[in-house]
Order: structure tokens, then sequence, then C-alpha cells
């Protein structure tokens, strides 16, 4: 599935909370978001743009993807 290229910041925050990911701190425009299951913690950085790189939000949702052991796609379908 091709990536939606009007994706902000916030819309991936939004989208990774119903994953049960949670904001743990900010810096700037950069928000952590972390997960804890029975594998461990996991963390990702999302910046809060109006419009996120096609690179930056493929990286994040590649990452979450292997994390949660589910298809990108499932991901990019909720965005």
């Amino acid at each position: 599935m091709r990536l939606p290229r009007d994706v902000s910041g916030d819309d991936l925050i939004r989208a990774l909370a119903k994953r049960g990911y949670r904001v743990t701190r900010q810096v700037g425009s950069h928000v952590r978001l972390s997960v804890i299951t029975e594998r461990g913690e996991h963390h990702v950085t999302v910046p809060r743009h109006d419009r996120l790189r096609v690179g930056t939000l493929a990286g994040a949702l590649q990452d979450v993807a292997a994390w949660l052991e589910i298809d990108r796609d499932d991901l990019i379908a909720e965005l």
C-alpha cells in the first residue's frame, strides 16, 4: 500500500495511541511515544510537523510494525 502524503505528526500519534502507545515526553516539536508489551518496552519518536516526510513516516511505521509483529499496511490503513 502506498504511503499517504498528507499525514501530520498528530495524525500518526493518534493512530499509534490506538495501538497502545502513550506520550512519555516531548522536547521541542518531537514527541516520544512508548508502549510496554510482554516483549518489553518500545519507543518511537514522532516529529509534530504539519506534514511528515515520506521517509520519516515510512521509518516510524516500519519500526512499529516490526515491534508489534503486524503488517505495515494495517498501520497505514489506520491513518
